[in-house]
């Protein structure tokens, strides 16, 4: 039996979802919990590994077991194993042809920031902060240059494993209320480091040390010393894949409503 889970979680306390030696990472976290409750070991698969500090609304992973357990005993045991920051909001016996990497048709992140004189206090770890005020319109008028199809190299971090640099951006979406700005991305996949070191160059944009054309010359260099330095992971959230209908998997969480 495959079943497919929605996972949220607050990444700051892990170094990223991967599986490492060290045993800190939000992926070690499911696993050990899902083994408890199947009583066997538990391997997992999820649709975009997220960086140490990163967090997810819903990640979504996908597993196979021969333990049968009602979906909402799949929800509500492996949450009773594990630590607060780290919650399945839904579970969905799949076919066993869905993967939820490869069956997914999109990805989307979400980057929440403060544009503040002073640093986070209460929203330490969970936005990323400028001091500068912004400007929309030239930020705007920068990620037009990025829609589309392209070898987004520029922005891809040197340990990236991804076969290639060719990404189709599908949207950008920037909006402000207050001092909070969220710019939302989503793609048919991202490259490692992608949207920290896109978000670099927009903020340079958006406080006048670089004008907007500047970003569509660092996408045309293919060369990542051309772009800004990689932004904090503080403020970033991976929203989650997209699918077909067909799967019949959730398109949100509740914790969608909890983000500006």
């Amino acid at each position: 039996m495959r079943m497919a889970l929605g996972v949220s979680y607050n990444g700051r306390a892990y170094q990223g979802w991967q599986s490492q030696a060290s045993g800190q990472t939000v992926q070690d976290e499911i696993e050990s919990a899902l083994s408890r409750l199947a009583m066997h070991r538990v391997a997992t698969l999820c649709a975009g590994r997220t960086d140490a500090g990163v967090h997810a609304l819903m990640q979504v992973i996908h597993f196979d077991t021969e333990t049968r357990r009602l979906p909402v005993s799949w929800v509500r045991g492996t949450n009773a194993s594990l630590p607060r920051d780290i919650a399945v909001e839904w579970a969905v016996q799949v076919p066993s042809d869905f993967h939820c990497r490869a069956s997914a048709v999109a990805r989307r992140y979400r980057y929440v920031l403060l544009q503040s004189p002073v640093r986070p206090s209460v929203d330490a770890g969970r936005v990323g902060w400028v001091m500068r005020p912004l400007a929309l319109q030239p930020m705007q008028q920068a990620c037009s240059a990025l829609i589309g199809k392209h070898d987004f190299s520029s922005f891809r971090a040197a340990a990236c494993q991804a076969l290639s640099a060719v990404k189709h951006m599908q949207r950008i979406e920037i909006s402000q209320r207050g001092d909070c700005w969220c710019f939302e991305f989503e793609a048919n996949a991202f490259l490692h480091h992608m949207i920290r070191n896109i978000m670099g160059c927009l903020i340079a944009i958006g406080q006048g040390k670089r004008p907007p054309q500047w970003i569509g010359e660092v996408l045309a260099a293919h060369n990542r010393k051309a772009a800004a330095p990689t932004f904090s992971p503080d403020g970033l959230y991976f929203l989650g894949p997209r699918y077909d209908p067909q799967w019949g998997l959730p398109d949100r969480t509740p914790a969608y409503d909890a983000l500006p």
